[in-house]
This record gives C-alpha cells, structure tokens and sequence, in this order.
C-alpha cells in the first residue's frame, strides 16, 4: 500500500513539472517575441522600402520620387496621434484633402501610418514579395494587439490616406515622362556626351518637367553662377580647373579617397574585369539622408509624430532638389571631366569613381545633400554631431561629423575628389541646395 503511495506521489510530482515547464515555456515564448515599438516601425518601414529601391535600381531622382510621398503619406496618417499638428500636404502643391479620422472613434495612428505609407509604395516599385512578408508581420502584432474594430478602422484609414498621396502622384509628370526619346547628348565641344566605361544614355533628362512640391526651381537660378566657358586654350579658366582636377586626382591622399567612396551612392556601378561585367548595387544620395534623418531621430528618442515629420521633410527638400537641378544640368548640359581629359591631356587617366550618367553641371549630391541638411538642421539643431553609419550594411564604412551641413560638405568635395566635378559645380550645387532647402523650411513652417 506504502509503495503505491510512493509510485502515486511520483506521478503527480511528475505530471506537476510537466505541467510547470510547459506554461513555463509557453511564458517564454511569448515574451520573447519580437514586439516593436511605435517609432521602431517608421523606421523599419523605411528601411525596408530602402532595401527594395537598392534591388529594383532606381535612379536617384526617381528614388527621391517613391520616398517623399510614401514619407508624406506616412505623417499625414500619424500626425493625429499628436493633436495640433499640422499637415504638410495642405502646404505643398497639388494634394487634394487629406482625409480625417473620425471624431471620438479609437485608432491605431502608427498602423494606419503603415498602410498609407505601403499603400504608395506598392504603387511605385517592382520587387514587393519582401515587403508583404514585413507586412504580414506588422498586420499580425496589430491584429493580436488591437480589437478587430479598431485594426479594420485604422487600416482602413491609412488606406484612404495613401491613396489621395497617390492622386497628386499620378499628375505630378512622371508617368508622361516616361514616355520621352533617349537623349545620348551631342558632339558639340563643351556639351555632354556618354561616358566610359558604358556609355549609358543620360538618365532622366525631362526630370526637370516634374511639378516641385514646395519649391518654383526658377526662381532658385537667379543669382547662380553659369558653367565655365568651355576653352582648350591653356589660359583660360575652363583649362585651368581642367588641369586643376587632374592633377589633384593624380595625387589624392588616402582620405580623401575614403570620403569620395563614402559618398559615392551610385545605386549601380557597373564593374568590368576582363570579359566579365557585373554590377554592385549600392544606397541613392537620397537613401543616404534617409538614412542620417533616422540617424537624428532615434539619437534624439524623437516621438512617432516628430519622425514621420523629419522622414518627410527631408524627402521632400530631396526631391525638389533633385528637380530643380535636374533643370540646371540639362539646360546646360556640360560635358564631364572625364570625356575632355581622355582628349585632351591624358588618354588613359581614369577618375577614381564611375562617372554618372548625366551632364556635369551642377553637382546633384551638393544640390541635395546641402537641401536636406538645411531641412535637419532646422529639425534638429545647428551643431548636431552624429555618427554616419547608415552606409555600414552597403559598404562597411562610418564616418563622425560635426554637423548636417559638416556632413553635406564633405560630399560635396567627395565628388572633386572622385574625378566627376569641377570646384565650381560643387560649390554652386551647394548654393542652389541651400535654396531649395530654406524655401522648403519656410514653406512647411518648421
């Protein structure tokens, strides 16, 4: 009888730390799984619409294109979260109403800022079985988070939001663009042509005919120097900054080849060797700032509301820049350093980074860089040091800056360095991004 007891007693001992460890276990489990944060998902959204724009191999301009309005859709949804603020769709041109929540109904604003954000992505890029895997797993934490009224009323709202993006998409000349002839350039001395080593067609040269959000980029030509005269007379200007841009490259000190690659950002550098050709895809100029805006946002703990805001200020300072110096550098069409060196002084000399393909004048990562530095700084402070590590995954490099403008102004000079800009075109790119970039500040009132 003892001895029954004793093998009972074992059983239920033993069916007690089964029962133990499962719920144990099961405790576990859920606690660790991966629940992110409001502020942790705007930043994720990005991240992963950045991923796709590397792998689809956007053009930088049509990069700055997808992000600003899934950017703008994105504050427009979440801004409710933090009442007063204001839109900023109801300042630029060309938006319809943004809808509004309805009063004293409950919503999820970061949810909904997904689904406005994701509701123009889709409608902007190619590759999307990756993003609907991230989706899938947004929409699952929200669906065991929230009551089933409340997800289907802030999906839906997100919805409605991001298609009225859309609407001002769908007029603002990109899809009449895209039915333009090739432009390969001209013959006349001076003007651009294609470039070693692909000799690609110029990219997106009715860029200029896109409709700007904040900005009227004919005012931003006024007081902007011109091109230098083109001259193969040894005196004159033209032949000096030649011969400047020459000599410097043949003699680049270690450091400044670090920061021309750290700045290079051409989304895709074709590489040859022997008769084999591949191409290594790489971060836009524009994901590149994406990248510095998170960089501010989570090195401050700004709010979802504040970075959804900085997302889509910066964006839109990217693609106003983009437009108004696609204007300039097709208006001008100035031939590159490469195409006249090989003619002219060295047949063999090589820039140490692949010429885009596009004319030289002025420098599109000094327009942009400059536009959305000025943007961040106004967001974020005067002296704001940070580290750069948004190129880490792409490249495996950081660099330390003082500043936004600090930052801005060694891409500039990255391009001088790399044996793709004149002096001059650098500094004028940054001029007109400092115009593009104070228009949009005070166009948005931040």
């Amino acid at each position: 009888m003892k001895k029954k007891s004793r093998i009972n007693l074992t059983r239920y001992i033993f069916s007690v730390s089964i029962v133990f460890v499962t719920v144990f276990s099961s405790c576990q489990q859920k606690s660790n799984k991966t629940v992110m944060k409001d502020v942790d998902i705007l930043h994720q959204n990005e991240d992963e619409l950045t991923k796709v724009i590397i792998y689809d191999v956007f053009s930088p301009p049509v990069a700055s294109r997808i992000y600003v309005y899934s950017s703008i859709a994105a504050y427009e949804a979440i801004r409710f979260a933090q009442p007063g603020s204001e839109s900023l769709a109801v300042k630029l041109r060309g938006f319809n109403k943004i809808p509004q929540p309805e009063a004293g109904k409950t919503y999820n604003y970061t949810l909904a800022a997904t689904k406005a954000f994701f509701t123009v992505v889709h409608k902007m890029v190619f590759s999307l079985d990756s993003l609907k895997g991230y989706e899938a797993k947004i929409d699952a934490q929200y669906k065991q988070e929230l009551s089933p009224e409340v997800y289907a009323r802030s999906v839906s709202f997100g919805e409605s939001v991001g298609k009225t993006i859309l609407t001002r998409a769908n007029a603002d000349g990109y899809i009449k663009s895209r039915g333009k002839a090739r432009y390969i350039g001209s013959q006349e001395p001076g003007k651009w042509r294609p470039t070693a080593p692909d000799y690609s067609d110029a990219v997106e040269w009715c860029w200029n005919t896109m409709k700007t959000l904040a900005i009227d980029h004919d005012v931003l030509e006024k007081d902007l120097l011109r091109p230098t005269p083109y001259s193969l007379d040894p005196k004159s200007p033209y032949f000096q900054q030649l011969e400047a841009e020459y000599t410097l490259t043949n003699h680049l000190t270690s450091d400044q080849k670090q920061i021309a690659k750290y700045w290079d950002d051409n989304p895709f550098v074709v590489e040859h060797s022997g008769h084999m050709m591949f191409g290594n895809k790489k971060i836009t100029p524009g994901g590149h700032w994406i990248g510095i805006t998170r960089i501010a946002c989570k090195k401050t703990n700004a709010s979802p509301v504040k970075t959804a805001k900085a997302y889509a200020a910066t964006s839109i300072a990217l693609f106003d820049g983009f437009i108004s110096c696609w204007n300039l550098k097709y208006k001008f069409s100035t031939i590159r350093p490469i195409s006249v060196i090989n003619d002219h002084i060295d047949k063999n000399w090589q820039p140490l980074l692949q010429t885009p393909p596009f004319p030289e004048y002025p420098s599109a990562h000094s327009t942009i860089t400059r536009a959305a530095a000025i943007v961040l700084t106004k967001m974020f402070g005067d002296n704001f040091a940070f580290e750069d590590t948004s190129e880490m995954k792409y490249i495996g490099m950081k660099r330390s800056f003082s500043s936004f403008v600090a930052a801005a102004n060694e891409a500039s000079i990255s391009r001088v360095y790399g044996g793709i800009h004149y002096q001059l075109s650098v500094d004028e790119g940054a001029e007109e991004g400092k115009k593009v970039g104070n228009l949009v500040v005070e166009k948005l009132g931040i």
